[in-house]
């Protein structure tokens, strides 16, 4: 408003000019000075109230201004305070939820271990569900329940009760009687068909199992405890047991397979050669000692025609070496040694019969071993492959498969090739007294033994 005034009279005043220049452009110019100082006084005067209401209005937006500051600010601290409150209610939340998802886990977890115990305690005929101060009670006194329970059937299972029942026998047939329980672990039948340790039938029944065990149940029966008790102890009385004949040479070799039958008959053709050798190798030096010394004595004598007929009576490769000797002794003592040689050399061949393939069969063994564990180990992961691992039994195969055939050519290797390098050694040790009978009847005959 100040500023329009202003300017109205600013113009009023170059109008005013212009007027009294066009009118009174003659007068005189005091005149002018008078009326300009006047307009002048007014804006001066305009100008100082203009001046005041602008600083006073400067100091109002100033007090406002320093106001609405200090209320954002508060604003602000109430937003901060209330975002604080909220972080804490959020956090009260979350912890909140925390415990009511605790709560009903713990529930859920009272629930099931309140089934659990239901059918475990169902199995010695008690009932939680039937129970009045169970179902009348909160957590803490259904567990006081559950047990008190608990310790009653600890307390049963603890000891040695008897009842009358009714198992079944070896036959299948079932028989009335008294039944002996030990704990929870073991049972005893007695009747006058038959008595003796009981095992797991399923389905809570009782058989009676293979073995001497009437006395035990007699005497327990009696009330008079066994000095030796024979017992079969199972972990459960609903799992039927089945009782496994025990396994013969037959099934093992045919869980091995057929290289467990192949390892099986190079083990039983390694026999056979052995046998085969170990008598041709006890026949050739049986009568060693006997020929050497009986022809030492003959030579000694000068009876070198009478030396050759006992050697050609004996057989043994000793004598035939020795007898061969003998016909050529009138040669040179080189040529002599050569024939002595290529004799040993002839006896050799007989003395090394089967040797090689003894110990081929040795080397082998263990070679077909360890092919059929890859075998069955190929087995086994096909069988996993296919079905998965959840079922032991489809695995059984192979891993037999695998630790059979190792176990097989370890069992023929081993005592295959002990036996092989005795009949090596001993044939060694033959030859070797071959070759001392000939040089010792020859430096006889020759007249150089010493």
């Amino acid at each position: 408003m100040l500023l329009k005034r202003l300017g109205r009279a600013v113009l009023g005043l170059c109008v005013g000019l212009s007027v009294a220049a066009s009118a009174h452009a003659v007068d005189d110019v005091s005149s002018l000075e008078r009326a300009f100082q006047k307009e002048f006084a007014f804006l001066e005067s305009s100008k100082k109230e203009l001046t005041e209401r602008l600083q006073k209005f400067r100091a109002e937006s100033d007090a406002k201004a320093n106001t609405v500051v200090a209320e954002i600010a508060d604003s602000e601290m109430q937003l901060q305070r209330l975002e604080s409150n909220i972080e804490r209610l959020n956090d009260e939340v979350v912890t909140a939820q925390h415990l009511i998802e605790s709560n009903q886990d713990n529930q859920a977890s009272l629930a099931s271990m309140y089934d659990q115990a239901n059918a475990t305690l169902g199995d010695y005929g008690l009932k939680l569900t039937s129970h009045v101060d169970y179902l009348n009670a909160e957590n803490e006194g259904r567990l006081a329940t559950l047990f008190d329970l608990a310790d009653e059937v600890v307390a049963t299972l603890g000891s040695t009760r008897q009842e009358d029942g009714q198992f079944f026998l070896a036959d299948g047939s079932q028989v009335f009687g008294s039944l002996i329980k030990v704990g929870n672990v073991a049972a005893y039948g007695v009747s006058e068909m038959g008595s003796g340790a009981l095992v797991p039938a399923g389905e809570g029944a009782l058989r009676m199992f293979e073995g001497d065990t009437a006395d035990v149940a007699t005497a327990l029966a009696a009330g008079v405890a066994p000095e030796l008790m024979k017992v079969f102890l199972f972990e459960s009385s609903t799992q039927a047991i089945e009782q496994r004949p025990e396994k013969t040479a037959i099934d093992v070799i045919n869980s091995g397979g057929i290289i467990g039958w192949v390892i099986v008959s190079l083990g039983g053709l390694a026999v056979l050669m052995a046998l085969i050798r170990t008598l041709y190798l006890r026949s050739a030096s049986a009568t060693n000692d006997v020929v050497q010394k009986q022809v030492s004595e003959l030579v000694t004598q000068g009876q070198v025609a009478e030396a050759l007929n006992f050697c050609e009576t004996k057989k043994c490769s000793t004598a035939r070496v020795v007898a061969s000797t003998l016909r050529n002794i009138d040669r040179d003592r080189d040529h002599l040694e050569d024939i002595v040689s290529e004799s040993i050399l002839n006896e050799s061949n007989n003395l090394s019969r089967f040797a090689t393939f003894i110990i081929v069969i040795a080397a082998v063994s263990p070679l077909l071993g360890l092919l059929g564990t890859v075998t069955g180990m190929i087995t086994t992961f096909d069988v996993i492959t296919e079905f998965g691992t959840g079922d032991p039994k489809l695995l059984s195969g192979g891993i037999s498969t695998a630790l059979v055939t190792t176990e097989l050519g370890l069992i023929v290797a081993i005592p295959t090739l002990i036996v092989g390098n005795l009949l090596n050694a001993w044939s060694n040790r033959i030859k070797d007294n071959m070759e001392k009978a000939a040089l010792h009847v020859t430096n006889l005959t020759l007249g150089a033994a010493v």
